[in-house]
């Protein structure tokens, strides 16, 4: 079983090496397939946001923890019939990518909760059958999301080619397009890029937030994404 607290301290270590002067990155663990108890032990090092793909996988951990008080986002695609469930459970959604899913997630976040953090995603190589928005919509995206009191629109999230990430361009280009849309929304704060491979090059431009998975719990099986 991999060291976590090694590699936690390990990660904090890379991150603060490589940010630039003023900016600290913050890190979000990537605990899909990962157990309630592996959580449990990552939160107990000090970390407190965790990133799920699947939505009934991670509202059964997020049950089981609600004791934690830890900030969960979903990373995964999401389906419009799983927007309640969605609104119910989670702190954050960074996979925002198209108008219908926004009025619903709106509609179903409980009065009682702060509202629901949201990141578009943006599919910045344009690649097809890829999800995210094209850049081009993103503006549009942006003003309905910030038109509901119940979400709050916080930024971008970006799941580049490898082929442009490790190169920086991609990133780049979520850079330029993070600033672009910040002068319409300037409460944006969070440009969510950067997984295991690429975080370094994801934080020269600008990555306010690194999704890291593998390097943290160590290999998934090899039918997983790397993230």
């Amino acid at each position: 079983m991999p060291d976590l607290a090694l590699n936690l301290q390990s990660l904090q270590n890379a991150l603060a090496a490589c940010a630039p002067k003023g900016h600290s990155p913050a890190l979000l663990a990537v605990s899909k397939t990962q157990t309630a108890q592996r959580v449990a032990e990552c939160a107990a090092l000090g970390q407190r946001a965790f990133g799920e793909n699947y939505v009934q996988e991670a509202v059964s951990k997020i049950m089981a923890l609600a004791m934690l008080d830890l900030e969960w986002h979903l990373i995964g695609p999401l389906q419009s019939n799983k927007c309640k469930t969605v609104a119910e459970h989670f702190d954050w959604v960074q996979t925002v990518d198209r108008e219908k899913i926004v009025p619903l997630l709106a509609q179903h976040r409980p009065a009682r909760f702060a509202p629901l953090n949201v990141l578009i995603q943006i599919n910045i190589d344009e690649e097809p059958g890829k999800s995210g928005c094209s850049p081009e919509a993103a503006n549009r995206l942006a003003d309905l999301i910030d038109s509901f009191p119940r979400l709050r629109l916080r930024g971008l999230m970006a799941i580049p080619n490898p082929a442009h990430s490790t190169n920086g361009m991609a990133f780049e280009r979520m850079q330029a397009l993070y600033r672009t849309l910040q002068q319409r929304h300037p409460q944006m704060d969070t440009l969510s890029m950067g997984m295991s491979d690429d975080f370094p090059v994801a934080i020269a431009h600008g990555a306010t937030l690194v999704r890291v998975g593998s390097a943290l719990f160590g290999p998934r099986p090899s039918h997983s994404e790397d993230i």
